[in-house]
């Protein structure tokens, strides 16, 4: 993976698709998702080195910021973002269960960043406004004084930007609860 990724969410499509060839035509990143998620918002997530894509989240901003609901930009991001958000994480253990919400999903992935370099804590799957009315979550597993720091530290960064909504910690999930997470 490359050293930085970025993201732009909009409002609307026809902004995120403007904002998309823009961040593209600004500078050399790789585009890693630019689609439309629920409801009807346009998001896109680039990689490439910290100020290619930063130069290519500003574009964006600078340009078409009106209609930008979130963005972020994260100079080292924890590996096992990508996998979570694909729901592609193997999960080793089955401890305590950490569930973070978010009103957009910029708000998600710096959180869950948060929480993977805070404690050791597995991120086990990231949903980002996919049938969600925009909203988005992440689950993570690990002993239960880590999930809640993590947990905790997560609350902050996503609240930095007023996006936090709700969140919880299980000590002991049952094993028909995993079931259905896993």
């Amino acid at each position: 993976m490359s050293k930085a990724i970025g993201m732009a969410e909009y409002q609307t499509v026809s902004a995120g698709i403007k904002a998309a060839d823009l961040m593209i035509k600004t500078a050399d990143v790789e585009v890693i998702e630019a689609q439309v998620v629920c409801p009807g918002k346009y998001i896109i997530i680039l990689s490439g080195d910290l100020s290619a894509v930063k130069a290519a989240v500003d574009a964006a901003e600078n340009n078409l910021g009106e209609k930008m609901i979130d963005k972020f930009v994260l100079g080292n991001p924890d590996g096992s973002i990508f996998p979570a958000i694909y729901g592609a994480n193997e999960i080793k253990n089955r401890n305590a269960l950490g569930t973070l919400e978010t009103y957009s999903v910029a708000a998600m992935i710096v959180a869950a960043d948060t929480a993977a370099k805070t404690a050791e804590v597995e991120l086990i799957e990231m949903r980002l406004a996919r049938g969600m009315c925009g909203k988005s979550y992440m689950l993570i597993t690990g002993e239960v004084a880590a999930v809640s720091a993590a947990i905790d530290r997560a609350i902050e960064a996503a609240g930095d930007k007023g996006m936090f909504l709700d969140s919880s910690v299980i000590a002991n999930p049952d094993d028909k609860l995993w079931e259905t997470i896993v």
